[in-house]
């Protein structure tokens, strides 16, 4: 059922980006009086439509192969390579026959739709939800939990985080994101009352790409017990919520991610958790089974920390919509940039429709659902913007030139190009398809 879940949210966030993308086309296309023949959810290849309807000179359809969609713009040398049209007289309701400019903005306005649609989700969510994220401030009463390899740069469990390349983080969740895409070389901590500066080896951004863990650092807790699962082995031993749990046998777990990484040990045995009630100390047997699970949830985060949250209002929600989509921007082209350099081995991390739909939940949320779909969609827009032909990049660039130097490339070159493109653009859904299935069997 969750799979089916995260299927269902990834084709029907794809379909809306889709739809979205080549709407502003289709509309830019009939401001300048320019004919669309097809609009098209999905492909139809081989001529074969789920449905299609006909509405003035246009038909209206959805293919079979979910790879994406397309407008069919008359006198329009693209994907579809029809040039038996390009063989008739320029009409002067072709593409080909407008003035640069206006086929500019026909190309463009897809990337733009994308854009914008992101802008407007955030809009949405920030003026509905508000913003919220946990200041590296509070995760500093604690300290840090470092895994196997932030210790390996250097990093240890209790350190707080002051700095990174020697500036503050003020959200905790964007720390690994900067160490990623701005290619950290420092982190400055403090450790035992003392200020540490970290240096970072040259390839960390290469580890943390294979790493893939979140949990590279985290925040670290008390267990203060929130809650019990169904037929939980610490309920039926008689701890309580709001209990804290501070130990395995002789071990001490002052901390919710220390139980965590000590309790595995011990699968499949009888063991001793101690607990803290008021000012009393308590332990239960009980016998631990191999998932070694004893049905217990942690205390909710504001438990612990105090969250920052902001509230808009509608008005206030626009402009810090627009930045967080063009902050959004801005970090999917230092990760795109980071998959042209080899050392960094980004390319191995390229994932294609089955890491996609991976990131969405089991369980459908609204919030979750809007925020990927806003995530995907300037996704889209960079994707699309690279100038490679088949890709309205590659036609924007040509439309460029030619606005520079006055000179309309052939329709020869325009369909050469267009075959060079598209078999980039089919290795490249190769490679990050073929990525994702190595993946399955690693």
């Amino acid at each position: 059922m969750a799979v089916f879940i995260k299927i269902l949210q990834f084709f029907l966030s794809l379909s809306l980006l889709v739809i979205i993308h080549e709407f502003g086309h289709f509309i830019a296309a009939k401001i300048f009086k320019v004919k669309v023949e097809k609009f098209y959810l999905f492909f139809d290849l081989g001529g074969f439509s789920l449905f299609k309807f006909k509405r003035g000179d246009t038909e209206y359809g959805m293919g079979w192969l979910p790879l994406g969609g397309y407008v069919k713009i008359a006198g329009m040398v693209d994907e579809s390579m029809d040039k038996e049209q390009l063989k008739q007289p320029p009409q002067p309701w072709e593409f080909r026959t407008k003035p640069a400019w206006q086929r500019f903005i026909i190309m463009f306005a897809g990337v733009f739709m994308n854009v914008l649609l992101a802008i407007i989700i955030y809009i949405g969510m920030l003026s509905h939800y508000g913003e919220q994220y946990l200041p590296t401030s509070e995760v500093n009463k604690y300290g840090i939990s470092a895994d196997s390899l932030a210790q390996s740069f250097g990093l240890r469990d209790g350190d707080k985080i002051l700095a990174v390349n020697g500036k503050p983080v003020e959200n905790f969740q964007r720390i690994q994101a900067e160490l990623i895409l701005d290619n950290a070389q420092s982190i400055e901590v403090e450790r035992d009352g003392q200020r540490k500066l970290i240096t970072l080896p040259d390839d960390a951004t290469a580890q943390l790409l294979e790493h893939q863990d979140l949990a590279f650092i985290s925040f670290r807790t008390p267990f203060i017990i929130g809650g019990f699962s169904d037929n939980s082995l610490a309920q039926s031993a008689g701890m309580e919520e709001n209990d804290i749990i501070i130990g395995i046998n002789d071990i001490a777990t002052p901390y919710y991610q220390d139980f965590t990484r000590e309790i595995k040990a011990f699968r499949d045995s009888d063991i001793t958790i101690v607990t803290l009630r008021s000012t009393d100390t308590l332990s239960y047997a009980i016998h631990l089974p191999e998932e070694a699970i004893i049905g217990v949830y942690l205390a909710p985060l504001d438990t612990f920390f105090n969250l920052s949250t902001r509230e808009y209002s509608f008005l206030e929600a626009i402009p810090a919509g627009a930045k967080k989509a063009f902050t959004g921007i801005a970090d999917y082209w230092k990760q795109l940039k980071l998959i042209f350099k080899p050392s960094t081995k980004a390319y191995e991390s390229v994932g294609g429709f089955i890491s996609i739909g991976k990131i969405f939940p089991d369980k459908f949320d609204w919030g979750s659902f809007w925020s990927l779909t806003a995530f995907l969609s300037i996704a889209l827009a960079i994707m699309n913007i690279l100038p490679i032909p088949a890709l309205d990049g590659g036609h924007i660039l040509f439309l460029i030139i030619e606005m520079i130097t006055r000179r309309k490339p052939s329709d020869k070159f325009m369909e050469v190009a267009e075959t060079i493109g598209l078999i980039i653009v089919l290795g490249l859904v190769i490679f990050a398809n073929g990525n994702d299935i190595i993946k399955l069997f690693k």
